[in-house]
């Protein structure tokens, strides 16, 4: 009974020394000796000593668990707060006074605020990080082979280190979007350039890349440096072909041209490849309509020139006669003189005896043509030089006619013009002499480079020059005979006067006050012969024969190379005195 109540909790308060009176009561009730009594005794205070020593070994485990935990934390703590870079986030404690449970309920807080900030940064560094390893991985080409998010270094997860790969990222992203306008505008060209060349734009840009199709999205295009690289070698390629298909087609449209124009093509069959002489001087960026290069087209115009080049053989001397032509017109401005006949002859006669190819005989007389345009370009200085020179000489001839006229100063019709002529005709005539000069040395300077004599229709022209100069030294010669013969006639008026006092002396008609004869133009005011003949007689005194003989000669110069200054001489003798005729 004692001891079903001293097991029931509820039966009084159960405490050791109640325990122990309990098992003494037992002891004594059962007779147990001292000795086992001091026996038991003893092994209660062991079992005692025991159970404290197991509780204190428990406590101080704990203690030293909440220790570390506590240290643990404060690692943690530092750790967080070394990583974040910033203790602003969260209030920490600085002090370690209170107990171990109240310095870890302390930490705890901050501890536990810095390990979900930790978790933010953590997600914001592994999303910059995945970008940043996406775009490189689009940039080098192998964005496809990449697995797997990042590792993220914990130890430094600082917003200085989050704007660093901010700012590399922005750096990244910016790259790509050089890079796609780059693309795009590859793209586009090969676009452009399969159009003109009349290529498949689909097969050509995929071979580059598959993602660079219509169908594939922008942002989802190919930017590595793979893909540029053979962007920029497909342009190239498609420029380069361009120019060369250009330049085969200006090719074949000038040989086009030439043709249609050496065998009179109608226009209608020319309209028919307009799309083809419509580049003949197109630059290569200049072409730009779509199938303007295609292979098809350039093709059709081979054929064309094939066939035409066939209908050419077939029409060879119609063709080598009209090339004849242009050579002798280009002699002809060139004031070179050749035998026509002799090379239309030569002609009939090579085409006739089939010794000799169509096309080379085409090419030989361009040959001629292209050499005959040098030499026209060699003599082109001076034969402007001859030209000035001989309309010179047709305004001193015009004022030779003007100053022999003794009506000129009445106020007639048109007076006043014919009055500003002679003033630039003097001015002009005064300049023939300085031409002369000029014109014989640059014609022997000429004639030094190139070891031939320079011939003008046929006759040297420095033969003319000395002719020319020869008769105005027979001019000035005969200006002064006229000036004595004036002066004897003068004097001897003035002696008759003085003898037998004044008295009119018997006047000729005016009509016979001539300084000069007939020139070899055919009359004083008729037009001038651009050819110059040496038949005419000079001031009356030039005798048939003498004339006979210098038309023999043959010399070509110009028509009034003997109107020497008519003014000069009129200067001498008064301008309304009359001239006496020469005999």
């Amino acid at each position: 009974m004692a001891v079903t109540e001293a097991e029931n909790p509820l039966v009084g308060e159960i405490t050791c020394g109640s325990l122990l009176q309990k098992l003494q009561e037992i002891w004594d009730e059962v007779g147990e000796s001292d000795e086992e009594r001091d026996k038991m005794l003893l092994q209660i205070e062991q079992e005692c000593l025991d159970v404290y020593k197991r509780k204190v070994e428990q406590a101080a485990k704990s203690r030293a668990q909440l220790l570390q935990a506590l240290s643990d934390a404060k690692l943690e703590l530092s750790t967080l707060v070394s990583a974040l870079g910033d203790k602003s986030f969260v209030s920490i404690p600085e002090t370690t006074l209170g107990t171990i449970n109240e310095q870890l309920a302390a930490i705890a807080p901050a501890l536990e605020q810095l390990l979900k900030q930790k978790e933010e940064r953590v997600k914001e560094f592994s999303d910059v990080q995945s970008q940043i390893q996406k775009i490189c991985g689009e940039i080098a080409g192998n964005a496809s082979e990449q697995t797997g998010a990042p590792a993220v270094d914990e130890s430094d997860l600082s917003l200085k280190k989050l704007n660093e790969y901010q700012a590399k990222l922005q750096e990244l992203q910016k790259e790509k979007s050089d890079r796609l306008h780059k693309v795009l505008e590859f793209v586009s060209t090969v676009h452009d350039l399969c159009a003109v060349l009349g290529m498949d734009f689909f097969s050509t840009v995929t071979e580059v890349h598959p993602s660079l199709d219509d169908t594939t999205g922008v942002q989802s295009k190919s930017i590595s440096n793979d893909t540029l690289l053979r962007l920029a070698e497909t342009v190239s390629a498609l420029n380069e072909d361009k120019k060369q298909r250009l330049h085969k087609l200006q090719e074949l449209a000038t040989q086009l041209i030439d043709l249609w124009n050496l065998m009179d093509t109608p226009e209608e069959e020319r309209i028919l490849f307009d799309h083809v002489t419509c580049h003949t001087s197109a630059s290569v960026d200049g072409v730009t309509v779509p199938g303007a290069l295609a292979l098809d087209l350039i093709e059709q115009a081979e054929v064309e020139v094939e066939r035409l080049d066939q209908l050419k053989a077939s029409r060879m001397k119609e063709i080598a006669f009209k090339k004849q032509v242009e050579l002798e017109e280009i002699f002809a401005r060139a004031h070179i003189e050749i035998d026509p006949e002799a090379a239309r002859e030569k002609i009939m006669a090579l085409i006739d005896s089939g010794n000799v190819e169509p096309t080379e005989l085409l090419a030989d007389m361009d040959n001629q043509i292209a050499k005959a345009k040098e030499e026209v370009l060699s003599r082109k200085e001076i034969l402007d030089r001859v030209e000035k020179w001989m309309s010179a000489c047709e305004e001193e001839s015009w004022l030779e006619d003007y100053n022999r006229d003794e009506n000129r100063y009445n106020s007639s019709r048109g007076a006043h013009l014919n009055l500003k002529r002679a003033e630039k005709a003097r001015i002009l005539v005064n300049k023939i002499p300085g031409m002369v000069d000029t014109l014989v040395a640059k014609t022997r300077a000429w004639e030094e480079d190139r070891g031939i004599s320079f011939s003008y229709d046929g006759v040297p022209l420095l033969a003319m020059l000395d002719e020319y100069a020869m008769l105005r030294q027979e001019r000035e010669e005969e200006k002064r005979r006229l000036r004595d013969q004036k002066k004897y006639g003068e004097q001897q008026n003035t002696e008759q006067e003085a003898i037998f006092g004044s008295k009119p002396s018997p006047a000729r008609p005016s009509g016979t006050k001539k300084v000069v004869g007939p020139r070899a133009n055919g009359g004083t005011n008729g037009t001038p012969s651009r050819r110059l003949s040496l038949n005419a007689t000079q001031n009356g005194s030039r005798s048939a024969t003498k004339d006979g003989k210098r038309d023999s000669m043959k010399l070509a110069a110009p028509a009034n190379f003997v109107a020497i200054s008519k003014e000069d001489a009129a200067s001498h003798v008064s301008g309304t005195d009359p001239v006496p005729a020469s005999p």
